[in-house]
């Protein structure tokens, strides 16, 4: 006689698997991404792939409860890694969550919860994959904004411009200005290198020591008085 437990074990344990279906967004567009692209379920011990659909879908059978890693591999395109829990209830029924993951966090450090309808979850992508960087194009703005050229530039307009102003600035306004430079702190000082003589200096006698030598021989040359 044929046991009936053997009977309900192969009916029970479809019951305990769950199915999860990871569908591409309308952007970038899936038609262009190549055929190579697959997705991986893996957890610890396990790991399972499934490749692109022709719906631009990635569908995993018999999936048994426990929490899950999904990641998408394509050469092309980037697409934000998952996490997907498959909770079996007291009843025996199976829900699906699922939510933003970061690598290099600890696992439970979940990010925001992602819907899931009928099984299927949509994953976010990245944006293209650079793997070369581009080299920069020459540019005349790009030039104009650097901050010691836009220096410069003041500094010849000022230079080159101040000139020609006063040229054309009215005399009785110019005379004024030149009232009012004379008569400020600046222009009352005098220089203290205007008096300096190099030469002197060099030679290692100063103003003080000419000015002996000279009141010596002015009175060498004056005439015996008797």
């Amino acid at each position: 006689m044929r046991n009936p437990i053997f009977t309900v074990l192969p009916l029970a344990a479809p019951a305990l698997t769950a199915s999860i279906t990871l569908h591409l967004p309308p952007v970038p567009n899936p038609f262009t991404l190549p055929a190579s692209t697959h997705a991986t379920l893996s957890a610890l011990g396990t790991a399972s792939s499934a490749p692109i659909s022709a719906l631009n879908t990635f569908v995993f059978h018999n999936v048994t409860p426990g929490s899950y890693l999904a990641d998408i591999h394509c050469k092309t395109d980037g697409f934000r890694p998952l996490r997907i829990d498959v909770v079996l209830h007291g009843d025996g029924h199976e829900t699906l969550e699922a939510w933003d993951t970061f690598r290099g966090n600890d696992w439970a450090n979940k990010g925001s919860s992602l819907p899931v309808t009928n099984g299927a979850i949509e994953v976010k992508s990245l944006g293209k994959k650079l793997y070369f960087t581009e080299r920069p194009q020459f540019s005349v703005l790009s030039i104009l904004k650097n901050p010691m050229i836009l220096m410069g530039l003041v500094s010849m307009l000022i230079f080159f411009g101040m000139p020609k102003l006063m040229e054309n600035m009215d005399p009785d306004m110019k005379a004024e200005l030149e009232a009012r430079q004379r008569d400020g702190p600046m222009g009352g000082q005098q220089n203290p290198l205007g008096s300096f003589d190099m030469a002197a200096f060099l030679a290692g006698s100063g103003k003080k020591d000419v000015g002996d030598a000279d009141a010596v021989n002015d009175g060498r040359n004056e005439p015996v008085r008797r």
